[in-house]
């Protein structure tokens, strides 16, 4: 339960907030007050208000401040309790504190280094000889299409026309349907060069339900299914299967990544090696034998 002096302090913090008080525009710290304590450690009113947000309602800079006291309590109490159940040498704490620094600031440096160094433009010439060169590292995991789809409501007009226009593609205009699509498609996916999974595809229509997939691409051109509400008009271009080598366009992005990330770690490589010989050439360190 909280005491009174709890309360009576919310309140003045409260009103503090709410009417920005003079010393926090004039960036004075509030008298020093503890507000609580855990063992021989205390929370003090300026911690408050150093962490406290501008702006908040009477209700929510209340529950921040209950969170922030009683957040601030238990952190206190299970470090108490890690020094009491564990034995913990002074020393291996400052070590550890000071790798985990140096790691910090090495890390810090590796990155600003190779943020500086680092060519992100990946060619075309580079994207198809790893791709070519390492092929069998990209099976596909799915099923994927290149395709026309359209999801139309049954009380859309010409739906005639639309299944024509997407079952002759591409001896039809796809500037055509994409009118269409624009105006009475609920969904539709219309850029017959872009490769996509066909289970992302088809997860909102009856295909989703179909058991052996690999078989319908197999044997369909064009599959035209429907509900209630909706018509599915579905005419497939290219399609591969799981397991085949994934087509150089669907894997470019990651080819892309797989690139750039080796670019990083040759930086790195290059990085040590550059400190470590220039630090030779100047007798910067030595190694003393026995």
């Amino acid at each position: 339960m909280k005491t009174s002096y709890h309360i009576s302090f919310y309140l003045l913090l409260l009103l503090c907030l709410l009417f920005r008080c003079d010393y926090l525009n004039k960036n004075q710290r509030p008298k020093s007050q503890p507000i609580a304590r855990v063992g021989d450690n205390y929370l003090f009113a300026q911690d408050l208000f150093k962490d406290m947000p501008v702006g908040l309602s009477a209700l929510d800079s209340g529950r921040l401040v209950d969170k922030y006291i009683d957040d601030w309590i238990k952190k206190q109490l299970l470090i108490i309790k890690a020094k009491e159940e564990l034995s913990i040498s002074e020393i291996n704490i400052d070590r550890k504190v000071e790798d985990y620094r140096y790691a910090l600031i090495m890390h810090e440096f590796e990155k600003i280094y190779i943020r500086s160094h680092l060519n992100t433009q990946v060619t075309q010439e580079e994207i198809e000889d790893y791709y070519y060169e390492r092929s069998e590292n990209f099976l596909l995991k799915q099923n994927i299409v290149q395709c026309i789809f359209a999801k139309i409501p049954v009380s859309a007009p010409d739906i005639t026309q639309i299944r024509r226009n997407i079952r002759n593609f591409p001896n039809t205009d796809i500037q055509d349907i994409k009118n269409y699509c624009y105006q009475f498609a609920d969904l539709s996916f219309l850029d017959d060069s872009i490769w996509i999974s066909l289970d992302e595809l088809v997860v909102t229509t009856p295909l989703a339900s179909l058991q052996n997939k690999t078989q319908f691409l197999e044997k369909t051109v064009y599959s035209e299914t429907r509900d209630d509400i909706y018509i599915y008009l579905f005419r497939i271009l290219e399609y591969k299967i799981s397991d085949q080598i994934a087509p150089l366009e669907y894997v470019r992005e990651d080819i892309e990544n797989i690139i750039i990330n080796k670019r990083k770690l040759a930086l790195k490589k290059k990085l040590y090696e550059t400190i470590y010989e220039d630090a030779l050439k100047t007798k910067k360190f030595e190694v003393y034998s026995d």
